[in-house]
């Protein structure tokens, strides 16, 4: 049976662990990564058992079906394993010096990457997840305290047990990364509250709980992940270039933050092209909300009208809409009205309504010519991510390791003192 302990005795445990982690060399760190790829090999099977059970039991709740997909880990552990390693491969950002200069009086200044700390983060249905945190925490020298839905409790719970085993495995401490396993909501308050023990909180999920996080947290919040994405089709665009970008964008995994939500498209191009769209698409089993314009040049069984508030939804499903814009423009203004500043781009062969839809777009990712399903850790480089952040201050787009860091200021001198 599971020993409940409190959250304020696990954030105090994680706080005091923080200095050996902040420590801990790229060899031990690299080797605690090592062994979390051969325990995922090793307990294969225990992790689908229990992924199984989640998902069964998620079933008889009645977790919708896009929950449902992202709550599945099968057929996922290569793609995890790939990560870390190249989250392996990286460069150790603590210690990366940032910049230096000598001041007049010879103080020499160096502003010096260093970990944040400890990590609150709280997510829903996905246990890979689980192991993406866990990696990239390892790996900037923090700690962390995880907040899974209780729809993959059985999932996370193992995974964190092998996650801690790597630890151990590699000499470090195994409470650098800790699992709450109730789903008591006053127990995440609780969390948010634990100013003097954790330093960020990263919430990874609906709306609804970035809201409760903001309104009860006493510590810093990320927040992102919230994704209505746009693509704008240009009166000068390859169109048939454009047309397998969105099917990608749409298709490819509908589910996700960075699948396509709206397509823009110039009314000069509108009659040859959305036909062409509702094809490829509708044999996809994509369903579509039109605008008035849109409506008029194409419709079938897969074809609604537009509700106003469907320009303002993250769909995670196989639905798009469409509106018909006059130019550039025009595209621009819904997106700026829309858009959550996740990933947003434009189809075009001109130079010049890109470079003005770069300016006037801001999103954590804008795009020109390519897919918004681009927008992750692992296609950027990063090896992997704790969440993708729509917001401006400290971090933005995709957070890999050196977002999970902070800087501190060096200084040496030869026993200065101020005049």
């Amino acid at each position: 049976m599971t020993i409940h302990i409190p959250v304020k005795k696990m954030a105090l445990t994680a706080k005091a662990t923080t200095f050996a982690m902040a420590k801990a060399s790229l060899q031990q760190k690299n080797k605690a990564l090592e062994a979390i790829i051969a325990n995922l090999k090793q307990y294969r099977e225990t992790i689908l058992k229990a992924n199984q059970q989640d998902i069964v039991l998620a079933k008889a709740n009645g977790l919708s079906a896009p929950l449902l997909e992202r709550l599945s880990i099968e057929n996922r552990l290569e793609g995890i394993i790939h990560d870390i390693e190249e989250v392996i491969r990286l460069p150790d950002p603590v210690g990366e010096i940032l910049e230096e200069q000598t001041l007049p009086n010879q103080l020499k200044l160096a502003k010096c990457r260093t970990p944040i700390g400890v990590l609150g983060v709280i997510y829903e249905s996905r246990p890979n997840v689980t192991i993406d945190i866990g990696v990239l925490t390892i790996k900037s020298g923090n700690c962390a305290l995880l907040r899974g839905g209780s729809e993959a409790i059985h999932t996370n719970r193992i995974l964190v047990e092998l996650i801690q085993k790597s630890l151990i495995s590699a000499g470090l401490p195994a409470q650098a990364i800790q699992l709450l396993i109730h789903s008591d909501r006053t127990e995440v308050k609780e969390l948010l509250q634990l100013h003097e023990s954790i330093d960020l909180i990263i919430p990874r999920g609906s709306s609804s709980l970035q809201k409760f996080c903001r309104e009860h947290s006493t510590i810093p919040v990320v927040t992102g992940g919230i994704g209505i994405c746009h693509l704008y089709v240009d009166e000068s665009a390859d169109l048939e270039r454009s047309l397998m970008v969105i099917l990608n964008a749409k298709t490819q995994r509908p589910t996700v933050c960075n699948a396509l939500d709206t397509l823009l498209v110039h009314a000069a191009i509108a009659p040859l092209f959305l036909p062409k769209i509702v094809k490829i698409l509708g044999e996809k089993g994509v369903a579509f909300r039109l605008d008035p314009k849109s409506w008029e040049l194409v419709h079938g069984p897969s074809c609604t009208l537009a509700e106003p508030q469907d320009w303002a939804t993250e769909w995670l499903s196989l639905v798009l809409g469409i509106k018909v814009v006059e130019n550039v423009k025009a595209a621009i203004e819904h997106v700026q009205l829309h858009s959550t500043g996740h990933s947003d781009g434009i189809l075009t062969e001109s130079l010049q309504n890109a470079d003005l839809f770069i300016k006037e777009v801001d999103s954590a990712a804008v795009y020109v010519n390519a897919s918004t399903r681009f927008t992750d850790g692992g296609q950027f480089g990063l090896g992997a991510e704790v969440a993708i952040s729509t917001q401006k201050l400290h971090a933005r787009g995709p957070m890999g390791l050196k977002e999970l860091t902070s800087y501190k200021w060096i200084v040496r001198g030869h026993y200065q003192v101020r005049p």
